[in-house]
């Protein structure tokens, strides 16, 4: 692959799929360069079929969620102002209706169960805020008086000023009369008026705290959600569960705050399901966090999974509640496993050898959709049976990254010099070699790297680098002891593992090059490789980007400064510069490009620029790429153009540094 063919990588969204398993719905993605933006409209799949068909011309719909009688499908898309809207159309095929008009946008919706209301949550700006009232620019917005010791999240800004509240709207037929502009004519107080959609929603919640989902209860009087409270004085992870009435009248509590809710669903018994972790007696105890599958029984939470063996924490995870049983994301060695749990706490594994990212079932639970990703392909439909002994892949989006040329990586599992087991991927050019070689190392940490179709690997391939890959201790997916073994030791059996392995691949592979050597890594990848290059000399160059490379300033400048750093590197001042690349970096020899994000607020962009500055005042080879208005998720879903203009940086560098 080369830079632009990352137009080929379509990935496939979380489908859904009818209530007799007659067809299914799901979003396409990819990168666009003439548009500069990822774009994907929403396709129809009949099932067993598979005859796919795309029923949307939008820019960038996504999300779909079918009605519950199947007959209509409400999704997502930007309005005029760019802002997500929900609109729907027949499953059939119709003109779309849009549904609501929320002034920053729709961040999470549902069908009630009766189909005749959507259940939505949207933030709510202070009054002339976010271009609430016309002619008041951002620079003319008064101050922000902030007292919590939150303020900003990455990818949205200030939060406090703008919660995130329920709401719910009825929904019209998308086969009734259109809702027309009205026309100009004199005392008319609407005279010439636009209205964009034919109903207008109903507020339930109000005040600070902001809403975070919406699932409606069986009968659908009620609307469960957690809430995100900006605290005074100490971050809190744990959340309360709540019910809000959909007639009116005050929220109640399901379940106070013990854990740390990232998904709800609701069986067709009513039962209530959680994904969800515990924190732990401190409310900040995140560290490979234990993300388990709970059932409400009661008012007490039942855990139906183990969290020290099965992770089901992967980002997008869900629950897809089956009959009885749930449907849940285990990942494990780089694989994202669908399990299918029951209520005794059993488990089976209907599909492994893949990622899967999304998931839905049919009533009955004798067909199953996901949506998931390969070593060839960035998102296909996969259809299971409710044993997923048969599996079939139903589309061929791969085709394109095909015809792009890729290779398939070799799996290998090297021994680090403690006995520990490392495992992890090694990619390598078509040819004899030898060829220089490339380090990579993941964010996190407690993140993985995967069996998908991996851009980042696939162009260094293309331009002539063998690429070394692994999950060294700290990641996700070989149990929680693996993913807490760093803790408060940062940049020690980590970097033990990333080591031995890239020897481990050299030696294992006449054609790798160990004499010609770079490392490169994003995240905390960017801070291993700060770290590494601190310590290790052997590497002709560097490249550190939107690294974790401060500990000592994250805590005022990160969006999750407030607890991070304590749980990785803790809260003494000599432990802490211990474990920090800032620390050390009078003894980097190596020259280092350094990229970041204008707008990273996870890892902030000062991180990248005083790293830079000690770099080029200690006399190091050092540059700085800053991308601007990027946050720290540019490699996977910033500007197209960007993200090609940042490979040709990187091709350039090596090309300087590391020359095939």
């Amino acid at each position: 692959m080369r830079p632009d063919d990352i137009e080929a990588l379509v990935s496939v969204g979380r489908p859904a799929i009818a209530g007799d398993g007659s067809f299914a719905v799901f979003a396409t993605s990819r990168p666009d360069l003439r548009a500069d933006r990822n774009v994907g409209q929403l396709w129809r799949i009949d099932l067993p079929a598979g005859d796919a068909r795309r029923i949307t011309r939008g820019v960038a719909d996504s999300a779909p969620r079918l009605a519950p009688d199947d007959s209509r499908i409400a999704f997502l898309r930007a309005d005029a102002g760019g802002r997500p809207q929900v609109h729907i159309i027949a499953a059939a095929g119709s003109e779309v209706v849009q549904v609501t008009d929320a002034p920053l946008g729709v961040t999470a919706f549902a069908w009630s169960p009766t189909g005749d209301h959507i259940g939505f949550t949207a933030r709510v700006p202070e009054p002339g805020r976010y271009g609430s009232i016309d002619g008041i620019a951002p620079e003319a917005e008064p101050p922000r008086r902030i007292t919590g010791i939150r303020w900003h999240a990455n990818g949205l800004g200030y939060v406090a000023d703008r919660p995130a509240h329920v709401f719910v709207v009825s929904v019209p037929d998308p086969g009734a009369e259109p809702a027309y502009d009205a026309a100009p004519s004199a005392g008319t107080p609407d005279a010439g008026s636009h209205r964009p959609v034919p109903e207008e929603a109903r507020q339930l919640t109000s005040g600070p705290l902001s809403h975070v989902g919406v699932v409606f209860t069986r009968d659908g009087r009620e609307i469960l959600t957690t809430t995100d409270a900006i605290e005074p004085e100490h971050r809190d992870l744990r959340t309360p569960l709540l019910a809000v009435p959909v007639d009116g009248g005050g929220q109640r509590s399901m379940l106070p705050p013990s854990l740390s809710i990232s998904d709800i669903a609701v069986a067709p018994d009513g039962t209530i399901a959680l994904l969800a972790s515990d924190p732990g007696a401190t409310g900040i105890d995140f560290v490979a966090p234990g993300v388990a599958l709970w059932i409400l029984d009661g008012d007490a939470p039942r855990r139906l999974t183990d969290p020290e063996t099965v992770d089901l924490g992967e980002v997008g995870s869900h629950v897809t509640a089956v009959g009885d049983d749930f449907l849940v994301q285990n990942r494990t060695r780089g694989e994202v496993h669908l399990l299918r749990v029951s209520r005794d706490g059993t488990s089976s594994r209907l599909r492994g050898g893949l990622e899967v990212v999304g998931h839905a079932a049919d009533a009955a639970g004798e067909r199953i959709v996901c949506a998931v990703a390969t070593s060839r392909s960035a998102g296909e439909i996969l259809l299971l049976d409710a044993a997923g002994v048969d599996a079939r892949l139903l589309t061929s989006f791969g085709d394109a990254a095909r015809r792009a040329g890729y290779v398939l990586p070799r799996e290998l599992d090297v021994t680090a010099g403690d006995g520990y087991p490392v495992h992890g991927w090694v990619a390598v050019p078509a040819g004899e070699g030898p060829f220089p070689v490339v380090l990579q190392i993941h964010g996190g940490p407690y993140a993985s790297y995967g069996v998908h179709l991996f851009d980042e690997t696939q162009v260094l391939v293309e331009a002539g680098y063998a690429v070394v890959y692994c999950n060294p201790r700290g990641s996700a997916g070989y149990g929680r002891a693996h993913g807490r073994s760093i803790r408060g030791r940062m940049g020690t059996d980590d970097l033990v593992d990333v080591l031995a392995f890239l020897d481990g691949a050299i030696e294992a592979d006449s054609r790798l090059d160990g004499s010609r050597v770079g490392i490169m890594g994003g995240s905390y990848g960017g801070y291993l490789t700060a770290w590494a290059i601190a310590h290790e000399h052997r590497f002709a160059a560097a490249i550190v980007e939107r690294g974790f490379l401060d500990p000592e300033t994250f805590q005022g400048t990160s969006d999750i400064g407030s607890f991070f750093g304590d749980e990785y590197v803790g809260t003494d001042a000599a432990t802490i510069r211990e474990q920090s690349p800032m620390a050390v970096v009078g003894e980097v020899r190596t020259p280092t490009l350094v990229m970041h994000s204008e707008l990273d607020f996870r890892c902030p962009l000062e991180q990248a620029t005083r790293y830079y500055t000690a770099l080029r005042r200690n006399g190091v080879d050092a540059e700085l790429l800053v991308f601007p208005g990027e946050d720290h998720e540019l490699t996977r879903s910033g500007r197209p153009r960007h993200r090609v203009q940042r490979f040709e940086a990187v091709l350039e560098w090596w090309g300087r540094h590391l020359p095939v």
